[in-house]
């Protein structure tokens, strides 16, 4: 008896401790949102810089009833092209965790509006998803 109690809680401490590393690690496509130093490389053609532009990213989400109610809370990753003229082009969803928090984070990105650099560039940008 003591044997099977021993070997379900190996068990379950084994796939834990595989849950929790997985978690930690970071997804390569995240780790392309930010440099080093935490800041978006985006941010530098955005009015106000980066807190401006995390400030404006959550004031306009309206977090999705599916996910509200099935408390899905995460981090969606949306990737697209900023054209010279300050324009986002071919958007598109990287990561999502579900419950319409990808289309809606699609919809909030298309709403920036960023300074014209003067050069066409690829970003991705992180949208949080927290209750």
């Amino acid at each position: 008896m003591k044997f099977k109690h021993f070997a379900a809680a190996a068990l379950f401490t084994f796939f834990a401790a595989g849950t929790v590393s997985a978690q930690t690690t970071k997804p390569a496509a995240a780790t392309k949102a930010t440099t080093q130093t935490g800041k978006l490389p985006v941010a530098d053609h955005y009015p106000g810089g980066q807190d401006s532009l995390i400030a404006h990213i959550q004031r306009n989400i309206q977090y999705p009833a599916l996910a509200k109610r099935n408390r899905v809370m995460g981090t969606c990753l949306i990737h697209f092209t900023l054209k010279e003229d300050g324009a986002i082009t071919n958007a598109k969803i990287l990561k999502e965790v579900g419950g319409g928090t990808g289309q809606e984070a699609l919809r909030v990105v298309k709403l920036l509006k960023f300074k014209a650099p003067g050069y066409s560039e690829q970003y991705s940008v992180p949208v949080n998803f927290k209750l």
